[in-house]
Formats: structure tokens, C-alpha cells, sequence
């Protein structure tokens, strides 16, 4: 086979529609438009959703629910097992966490969470932490500071 014989797939090609050049094409005078009315026109048709006047669909469904968006919390989580990489005694806070790469960013702060083990002793400064997370932080002989 050479470059000058390859072709493509049978069927992978189409042509263009050319509307509008004769009524030989199957396609002249209204080019598939059928007669007069709106979808006929330029720039005819109607929105999406648009039931023809009648209410439409979304306005007919009743409204479910709230949207808390404006006072949405996010925090950086990270599990005590990742805090295993500081050495005994130190002090372990967001901006510590931000320099080794375990979080990526802060946003309203940090919360500490339980999954994993701690083996090392270490006083830990952040937002939030959950239960477990101090029961495990306390066990391994460390501190836990809410900021």
C-alpha cells in the first residue's frame, strides 16, 4: 500500500447538504423548510422549553429544596495517619501542612480527621477536629489546639 492509494472508510465521508439549487436536488425552492411559518423564517424556531404559550414543564413542577451557596464552609481535610512524616514533639499547623504539600490549599480552614494510626507525639493546631481524630492525637501523647 502507498500514500497516493489510501482512502477513507466507506461511509465515513458524507457530503454537505446543498439546499437551494433546484428542484432536481431534492432539496430546491423551500431548501426542507416546508411553506411559511415561523420555523420557515430566518432565525425561526423557538427556545428550548417552549411548550408553544402553554406553561411550560419547569414552571409546572413544584420547587424542592435550598441552596446554602453564599455561606458554604470548605475546608482542607487531613486524616492523623498523614501526620505520621513530622518528627516527635513538633508543632503541626495549617501553614506546616501547606509547605509539605499534604494540603494544597486552605480555604476556610483546616479540620483534622481520624483515619489512620498516629505514631508519633505532636501538638496539632487547627479549625476543626473530629472525635476521633482526638482520641488518637491524645493516645499517641500530643496535644490538640483549636485555632
Amino acid at each position: 500500500m502507498k500514500l497516493h492509494e489510501l482512502r477513507p472508510t466507506p461511509g465515513s465521508k458524507k457530503r454537505k447538504k446543498r439546499v437551494g439549487r433546484g428542484t432536481a436536488s431534492g432539496h430546491g425552492k423551500t431548501s426542507g423548510r416546508g411553506h411559511k411559518g415561523q420555523k420557515a423564517r430566518s432565525g425561526g424556531g423557538v427556545r428550548p422549553g417552549f411548550e408553544g404559550g402553554q406553561n411550560p414543564l419547569i414552571l409546572r413542577l413544584p420547587k424542592r429544596g435550598f441552596t446554602n451557596a453564599p455561606f458554604k464552609k470548605e475546608y482542607a481535610y487531613v486524616n492523623v495517619g498523614e501526620l505520621n512524616v513530622f518528627p516527635p514533639g513538633s508543632v503541626v499547623g495549617p501553614e506546616e501542612l501547606l509547605a509539605r504539600g499534604i494540603v494544597k490549599k486552605l480555604g476556610d480552614g483546616l479540620k483534622v480527621l481520624g483515619d489512620g494510626e498516629l505514631e508519633v507525639t505532636l501538638t496539632v493546631r487547627a479549625h476543626k477536629f473530629s472525635r476521633g481524630a482526638v482520641e488518637k492525637i491524645e493516645a499517641a501523647g500530643g496535644r490538640v489546639e483549636v485555632i
